[in-house]
């Protein structure tokens, strides 16, 4: 073999691969295989795939000793290289691995004999010079010495097996690369086998005992398991105990408390320097207190006794006295100094012998002896005694000093100062009642004639009548100023009449009441009106008969729809009476509200069996009658129409809800907290809306705040009936069943940041009380400050 020299670098040298049989052309196809077995150019040879495992060992135990002995050159690496090729099985050369060791030998080790005289390879390498002598840049000497080589003369079993040099870089970097990472001759690590590659080699060989299929992630090689880690799997797979002699609780080792092993605890036993101490800041707060106090003189350091001093205590042990204000001295007024509670002197009727007006009689004593303990202005009687000895011991002593420790334990530490605040500066400041007028504060008129509840009022637009409807089932019409009344028709002899409502407008004279199931549209007979309000009046009642018959309601199929209401003409007796139309429901009405153009109105029937019927808006010109919600939420109660928009406000038992009748959606819902509501009124200007419950309170809503009630008024003891605002001046008023009218100025602006002012005006008193009821509704004069209220009682009063 020809000398190889140190220092120089390898040549690559490809090798024709073998011929591969059909099934493995197939595989490689699939490219499953494609960089996962080989290596670059730049490493170790290829070997074939048909090479055996002790083959493998053998080449690489080879590889070991040529890199430990010494690093072959460039010149005579190919003959290196041809000798691996060489150690295949089918070539196997006759000249055993031991000729390729000592490269400067050239003898054949297996013609060596024990006496042949060898030249030792570590005499031959101490003979010459590990440096060269080089020039500097002063043209001085210098001599370099190149790298030093570990030798390994024992055997290298026990040498660390080629790991992973890339430290913490994850292997996922060399993803693209067929290797893992270096070792420390700088060759680079190939990359286990991995896939079907794998699989095939696992076939052809036998497991190796700890084989786990697991992967070391640091180095990427197969992880194994000795034999004792193998039973402690197997035994832990199987619920076992890892072994007979294992002990789950050792007894613990003293390392550094134990007999003989006290000096070798790392850290001193020695405490804590005062230099470390941080005390924390409640004590901080402790000391510097205690230094005032010894600074001020009330903690002063201890002295021995003197014989004074010890006089002293022994009288005090002898005479003890417990009472703490015994050596009070007059001091300034100080938050802290509160004077002891002085007893008062002791009288006449503590003495032994009182006077004679002092001692009770006969009755005195029996009617004290009645009295409870507690009602009785002393606790003792005076006795008169001849002498001091005579007097007996007083049985309640134990208890008057007990009760007098309690006071004097109970006291007052602390002065504390109070707040000298005039209770009606907390108030708000409201104008004067008198700056308020006019508001109605008198009855002017009285109104009689029902038999029974008067349920209902209504004043015409002029201003000039009233109507009323009662439990007699009448409606009257009366003159507003004198209380005369004008007319009267009987509706029913058993039903009453809920309400009536005069329709809004002065071009018509039409009265609208609800008896029974049915509404009725009046118009009055008599002097209240000129034969051209008679003439518009039936002519807006009769329009609406011709466009009924001409456009007649359909369903989808073509057939007529039926209606839950009828329109209808009454009897002649009734028309000769005034009743020109009668509209007929399925339930009872017990509300009924006018829009402000007077062509519709709308009927609410609390008492009807589905909600969808319950509230109904009707058009007068056609006859028609709509019921605009088919699913309503709760039990309706009263509604109201939007003065200046298509707004419609429907009230339930604790719910209002404001829909927009243009664009049909639900606008607002508002909640009062009102257990049950009884009425609403909406403000003229339709930005506040007054709220009257059933539990005494009035509710006032500001529309553009939220859906809570702005203010909330309790000025009944019982529940208020009905609510309403004036037309035209800042006045409200409610009616309760306690006989009473409350009035309020409520004054309300366009400023959105200005508040309304709400003002309890007057009291208006005068009806009575009949069966729990008081004042059913009110209803004010569209111009002039009065209003008129109907009672339980039967009578209709005027307040002005």
């Amino acid at each position: 073999m020809a000398s190889q020299k140190a220092g120089q670098k390898r040549k690559v040298v490809e090798v024709p691969r073998p011929e591969a049989d059909a099934t493995e052309d197939v595989e490689l196809e699939n490219g499953d295989l494609n960089g996962v077995l080989g290596d670059d150019g730049d490493s170790e040879e290829d070997f074939s795939e048909g090479s055996e495992d002790d083959d493998l060992d053998e080449v690489d135990e080879l590889e070991d000793d040529i890199a430990s002995d010494e690093i072959p050159s460039s010149d005579d690496e190919e003959d290196v290289r041809q000798q691996f090729r060489d150690l295949k099985p089918e070539n196997r050369p006759t000249t055993p691995p031991g000729k390729l060791m000592g490269s400067d030998t050239g003898v054949d080790v297996s013609t060596m004999s024990p006496e042949t005289p060898v030249k030792p390879l570590g005499e031959a390498q101490g003979d010459r010079p590990n440096y060269k002598v080089d020039t500097d840049a002063n043209g001085n000497p210098r001599y370099v010495y190149g790298a030093i080589e570990p030798e390994y003369d024992s055997d290298d079993s026990d040498a660390a097996i080629p790991a992973n040099t890339i430290g913490n870089i994850p292997l996922s970097y060399y993803d693209a690369y067929p290797h893992i990472g270096y070792d420390i001759n700088g060759r680079r690590i190939a990359r286990p086998a991995k896939g079907e590659a794998l699989d095939s080699l696992l076939d052809s060989i036998d497991v190796p005992e700890g084989w786990t299929g697991l992967t070391d992630p640091n180095t990427g090689k197969p992880s194994k398991l000795s034999r004792d880690e193998l039973e402690v799997l197997k035994k832990l797979t199987r619920s076992e105990a890892p072994g007979e002699g294992y002990d789950p609780y050792p007894d613990m080792v003293e390392y550094f408390t134990g007999k003989g092993m006290e000096e070798t605890m790392p850290l001193s036993g020695a405490p804590e320097p005062k230099r470390r101490f941080v005390p924390s800041m409640h004590e901080h707060k402790r000391v510097m207190k205690m230094v005032k106090a010894i600074r001020e003189g009330r903690i002063k350091p201890y002295r021995e006794p003197s014989a004074e001093d010890k006089e002293r205590e022994e009288a005090e042990r002898e005479y003890a006295s417990y009472d703490i204000w015994s050596n009070e001295v007059p001091r300034p007024d100080h938050p802290m100094n509160v004077p002891a509670p002085k007893l008062p002197p002791p009288g006449y009727e503590e003495s032994y012998h009182p006077p004679p007006e002092y001692l009770p009689d006969k009755q005195e004593r029996e009617a004290w002896q009645q009295q409870d303990e507690e009602d009785r202005d002393r606790e003792f009687l005076p006795e008169d005694h001849s002498a001091l000895r005579r007097v007996p011991g007083y049985a309640k002593f134990v208890k008057e000093k007990f009760e007098r420790c309690l006071d004097l334990y109970l006291a007052p530490r602390v002065r504390r100062s109070k707040l000298n605040i005039d209770p009606e500066s907390l108030l708000p400041k409201l104008p004067d009642p008198s700056e308020l007028k006019p508001f109605p504060t008198t009855c002017a008129a009285l109104f009689r004639g029902h038999e029974g509840r008067v349920r209902s009022v209504a004043i015409d637009p002029s201003g000039k009548y009233v109507a009323s409807g009662g439990d007699d089932g009448t409606a009257r019409v009366w003159e507003l100023v004198t209380g005369r009344q004008l007319w009267r028709v009987r509706l029913s002899s058993s039903d009453a009449v809920n309400v009536v409502s005069w329709r809004p407008g002065n071009d018509a004279c039409i009265l609208a009441a609800c008896c029974g199931d049915s509404v009725h549209f009046i118009l009055p007979q008599g002097e209240l009106y000129s034969p051209d309000t008679e003439t518009c009046s039936r002519e807006v009642l009769d329009s609406g008969f011709g466009y009924a018959a001409a456009n007649p309601s359909k369903t989808a199929a073509g057939k007529d729809k039926p209606s839950s209401a009828s329109w209808l003409r009454p009897p002649t007796t009734l028309q000769d009476k005034g009743i020109l139309l009668t509209l007929t429901l399925r339930s009872t009405p017990k509300t009924l509200i006018w829009h402000r153009r007077g062509d519709y109105l709308s009927t609410v029937c609390p008492t009807t069996s589905t909600t969808s019927t319950a509230v109904a808006i009707h058009t007068l010109s056609k006859h028609q009658t709509q019921h605009p919600f088919k699913r309503l939420k709760g039990l309706a109660q009263t509604v109201c129409f939007h003065p200046s928009k298509p707004l419609f406000f429907v009230a339930t038992r604790q719910r209002i809800r404001i829909y927009d009748l243009q664009l049909q959606k639900l606008e607002k819902e508002l909640q009062p907290g009102a257990r049950w509501i009884s009425a609403i009124s909406l403000h003229p200007m339709g930005s506040n809306l007054l709220v009257s419950s059933y539990d005494r309170r009035l509710l006032w809503h500001d529309l553009d705040l939220g859906q809570t009630p702005y203010k909330t008024l309790r000025y009944h003891t019982k529940a208020i009936r009905d609510v309403k605002f004036h037309p035209t001046l800042p006045l409200f008023a409610d009616a309760s069943d306690d006989g009473t009218l409350q009035v309020f100025h409520g004054k309300v602006v366009g400023d959105s940041l200005e508040n309304a002012t709400v003002v309890p005006l007057k009291v208006l008193r005068g009806h009575r009380v009949m069966r729990d009821l008081g004042v059913l509704e009110v209803e004010w004069h569209p111009r002039e400050a009065w209003c008129v209220s109907a009672g339980a009682d039967g009578v209709v009063r005027l307040w002005t």
